[in-house]
């Protein structure tokens, strides 16, 4: 029997900006997967699965996004939680890969800064089909631009409930 070894990818891409609101205030806005659609430009929202209700290590969550007339849906697990410095999750499709989500957020005196990263571990594989399917080719700099509107929109959200 021949094994097939798909190398991952291994590009990473930070954003990082300061926000006039606690790092507790922050932490709850980007573990709130099911209100992510909110500050995200391509995700929808979506639901906890499997009995899960909230960010918890190993919680499952189905997500929703779209761009333009393409919509689809991943399931990722929540793979780090510790309110309210930093909140992680996973998507894995097998032997295909997929990638982390990071938000890393340093408290300040009623500022924080916010860090959201990427870490693309698709294989080439995994990478092509996800081309097919959501019409984005360099999802680096796709991702990059949608990072920064997220921060963006979480900065808005908070500093307008001051």
């Amino acid at each position: 029997m021949e094994v097939v070894v798909l190398s991952p990818m291994t590009e990473t891409v930070s954003v990082s900006r300061e926000i006039a609101a606690s790092a507790e205030e922050v932490w709850a806005l980007v573990s709130d997967l099911t209100s992510m659609g909110r500050w995200s430009p391509e995700n929808r929202g979506g639901t906890w699965k499997g009995g899960a209700t909230g960010p918890a290590v190993g919680a499952r969550f189905r997500g929703r996004n779209g761009r333009g007339r393409r919509f689809w849906s991943t399931v990722v697990t929540v793979s780090e939680c510790d309110q309210p410095r930093r909140f992680a999750f996973e998507l894995r499709i097998g032997r295909l890969g997929g990638a982390d989500w990071i938000y890393d957020i340093e408290p300040g005196n009623q500022r924080c800064v916010v860090t959201e990263t990427w870490v693309d571990r698709r294989t080439w594989l995994l990478a092509r089909i996800g081309t097919l399917v959501t019409g984005v080719s360099d999802r680096a700099t796709y991702n990059r631009k949608g990072m920064v509107a997220t921060l963006e929109n979480l900065a808005l959200a908070c500093e307008n409930s001051q």
